[in-house]
């Protein structure tokens, strides 16, 4: 195995310069650093990553935080960190929180001991100052921590009322919202755009809080249709509602979208693979995850940030648990 002292008798240098080449710390003239690279190569030596950040106090380790593994949501903003990562040599180390404040609190504590090189946060069930005084680059994803903290979001206020006013031009007169979480930023703003829209429409609605989970989500959607008969349009909170509510449908018979129409939020690629496809507020996940990894390393690399508050755009996609036509 090929050691830093092979590669300092090959470049003709000392084992401190190789080291200050490969660390990127301190001095390290042209001609040395040519001699080094090029001594490097011909050894095919690999860096042993863990001693060197034992050195340096610092690695290309990232910390991504997501409250729950099992939404698809979150693995797809996953996916888009990773790509983005990977690109620019760093390695994302995935943190399954489930919702739970000591596990996340652990999971940040075990990795600063790794000498993470930031985080990227997905979850907000620590308090904020935790996170401003963490002295580590930090982005929140999905959700809005600090104002310190650059934060990437879709535009959820207008998903929330264009989710809303598409019921409304398809049809429906009476609707319910299945809100999120109240401790979820994004989930309130989807209920005040929600709002925005039910004050511009002369019809009658109803709100009830429901997790991001399918199972609960069916369970609490079958009981509200068993008893409130009329109601002909639901708009969830996120395409998991949705689907819960979609299977709450086919088990009282209800035709969708003849007798009752569904829109989620979110876009996830799930939705497409639902009988019928589940009409949707889709949001930008991929560019969501990519923007906040490009942020956190502009972070770690002392680069400039040009926008803390980065919000993206959501758009309808149309598909088979809504009626095609607008009335």
């Amino acid at each position: 195995m090929t050691t830093i002292r092979d590669v300092a008798k090959k470049a003709g240098v000392s084992v401190a310069t190789v080291s200050r080449f490969l660390n990127g710390n301190g001095y390290v003239s042209q001609e040395a650093a040519t001699a080094v690279k090029a001594a490097v190569e011909e050894l095919n030596y690999e860096l042993n990553t863990v001693a060197r950040s034992l050195t340096t106090k610092k690695s290309n380790l990232i910390g991504l935080i997501l409250p729950d593994i099992t939404n698809p949501f979150f693995p797809e903003l996953a996916r888009a960190v990773e790509d983005v990562a990977l690109t620019y040599g760093y390695t994302v180390v995935l943190c399954n929180s489930d919702e739970d404040p000591k596990k996340e609190k652990n999971y940040i504590e075990t990795l600063k001991k790794k000498y993470i090189a930031g985080f990227i946060v997905t979850s907000n069930q620590l308090d904020a100052p935790h996170y401003a005084n963490l002295k580590l680059p930090v982005v929140a994803l999905d959700r809005v921590i600090n104002e310190r903290i650059p934060t990437v979001v879709s535009n959820n206020r207008q998903g929330g009322f264009m989710g809303a006013q598409a019921l409304v031009d398809r049809g429906s007169k009476n609707l319910l919202f299945l809100r999120g979480p109240e401790e979820f930023g994004s989930a309130n703003d989807r209920y005040i755009g929600f709002g925005e829209a039910m004050e511009k429409n002369s019809v009658t609605y109803e709100t009830v809080f429901c997790p991001f989970h399918f199972a609960e989500a069916e369970k609490i959607v079958e009981q509200y249709l068993h008893d409130n008969k009329d109601i002909d349009g639901i708009f969830a909170s996120s395409d998991v509602q949705a689907a819960g509510a979609l299977k709450a449908a086919h088990n009282l018979g209800l035709a969708v979208p003849k007798d009752l129409q569904i829109i989620g939020f979110d876009g996830i690629s799930m939705g497409e693979m639902l009988t019928p496809a589940l009409t949707t507020i889709a949001q930008d996940i991929y560019k969501m995850g990519a923007i906040a990894a490009r942020v956190l390393i502009k972070q770690i690399e002392g680069q400039p940030i040009e926008n803390f508050m980065n919000e993206i755009p959501v758009n309808l996609v149309v598909r088979g648990t809504t009626k095609g036509a607008v009335t």
